[in-house]
This record gives structure tokens, C-alpha cells and sequence, in this order.
């Protein structure tokens, strides 16, 4: 693969479950092209190749390009992707047909910057959460970005980033986002972790210790005062037998 964005593939014409535990054997994948209004197109990958284009992650973010042996191209996007259990391998993959003319709904991954020149993240006791990795948004091919950025670098404690702050380019719409308040949803955020909650912490640790050494103290008393019972009650049938 020269870059991110071109797979070489081939028609595969055999099919069913048979054929593509024959195609893993020799190293491919077996794939299958969909939407629009064509048929659906099963090819063959190469799974090395592949496998190495997925270590990056706008291959699922991105608009690819498929080149098959004849000439042909076709525009896809990742819509599915099934890794074997426990090995590395990829068993297939599902793409669907883009055209520049139609908008497209795809999940984009989120970067954060400007986390360390917060006040958030230059204050002691402030731990910074990012609630969301990725966000749907709907944008013509043209248009869209391989990732969004979240800024954070106005962060403070105690406060957060809602997913209406993220600054979209041109185009780029998120759908999930609508003049419902409950729509804009946290994206990150800035939370104090205080110092009367450790102290607490311990608190508590130190109450449970002393607990349990309490209880241990009563049982040994209760052993003790037992044994006492049991001489004394030894020492009176003695007196008694004599």
C-alpha cells in the first residue's frame, strides 16, 4: 500500500465459508463492497497489507480507495471489521461505496490539545477526563477530516468541554447535536481530588483497623475469661473429690 487512503484488491468470485478459510490460509481477506445503488462486490485483500494500514487510525476515518487489477477504482468507507479472538488476524471486512455527490455519517476520533497548558493541568490535585474518544458526524466526502480536535488549553477545575465547543470545519455537521440541552453532552472535564477525601480515606482505614483489633481484643478476653471459668470449674471438682 503507498499511502493510507489506496487498497489493492482483487474480484474474488468463489465464495461461502469454505472458500474464505482457504483465502486465511494464504495470507488475504476476504472482503465484500456494498451501498449505492450497485450489487454488492466480494474481493480479496491482502491481509499483511491490510493489517498494517489498520496500526493507523484514520483508516477507519478516512475515504479509501480500492483499486482493483482491471483498472477499476471504487471510493469506500470502513462500515465493518471482524478480528479473530485471540490471534492477529483479521478475518473480514465490510466497506460501503461513497459518492461525492451524498453526505456521509461516520464516527471520527477526537484529539485533545492544550491539556498541559490548562490551569486544569497545571493545578495540583485536578485530574482531566476525556468522556468521549470519537463522535459521529455527517459531512460530504470532500469535506471531511481524518480527526477532530478538542481544545482544552481554557480548561480549569472544576470545569468542562461540551461537545457544542468543539470547533467543526467547514461542513461538518454532528447530527447528534440539536437545540435539545440534553444533546450537548460532556466531552471532557476537570474534577478536584481533595485532600479531606484521602484524609477521609485513611480515616476510615484507620477506624477499620482499630475495628477489627478491638474485635480481636474482645475475643481474646472471651478465650481468657473462658479458660478461667473451665480452671476455676476444674479446681472446685477437685475439692469436691477430696
Amino acid at each position: 500500500m503507498s499511502d493510507n487512503t489506496y487498497i489493492s484488491a482483487e474480484i474474488r468470485e468463489d465464495v461461502g465459508k469454505g472458500a474464505s478459510r482457504r483465502l486465511r490460509r494464504a495470507g488475504k481477506i476476504p472482503a465484500v463492497i456494498y451501498g449505492g445503488e450497485k450489487d454488492a462486490v466480494t474481493l480479496t485483500l491482502e491481509h499483511r497489507e491490510i493489517l498494517h494500514a489498520t496500526e493507523n487510525e484514520s483508516f477507519f476515518s478516512s475515504i479509501l480507495e480500492i483499486k482493483v487489477a482491471d483498472g477499476r477504482t471504487q471510493k469506500v468507507v470502513v462500515r465493518d471489521m471482524h478480528r479473530h479472538p485471540y490471534k492477529q488476524l483479521i478475518m473480514h471486512l465490510d466497506f460501503m461505496r461513497v459518492s461525492d455527490k451524498e453526505k456521509l455519517r461516520i464516527s471520527l476520533p477526537l484529539h485533545f490539545i492544550g491539556e498541559e497548558e490548562s490551569e486544569a493541568g497545571k493545578s495540583a490535585g485536578v485530574v482531566i477526563q476525556h468522556q468521549m474518544t470519537e463522535i459521529e458526524v455527517e459531512a460530504l466526502p470532500s469535506n471531511l477530516p481524518e480527526f477532530l480536535e478538542v481544545d482544552l488549553s481554557g480548561l480549569e477545575p472544576g470545569s468542562a468541554v461540551m461537545l457544542a465547543d468543539i470547533k467543526l470545519p467547514e461542513g461538518v455537521e454532528v447530527p447528534s447535536l440539536t437545540d435539545d440541552e440534553d444533546s450537548n453532552v460532556m466531552v471532557a472535564n476537570a474534577i478536584h481530588i481533595s485532600e479531606s477525601q484521602g484524609t477521609g480515606a485513611a480515616a476510615a482505614a484507620e477506624a477499620e483497623e482499630a475495628e477489627a483489633l478491638e474485635a480481636a481484643g474482645e475475643e481474646a478476653t472471651a478465650e481468657d475469661a473462658g479458660d478461667a471459668d473451665a480452671e476455676d470449674g476444674e479446681a472446685e471438682a477437685g475439692d469436691d473429690k477430696e
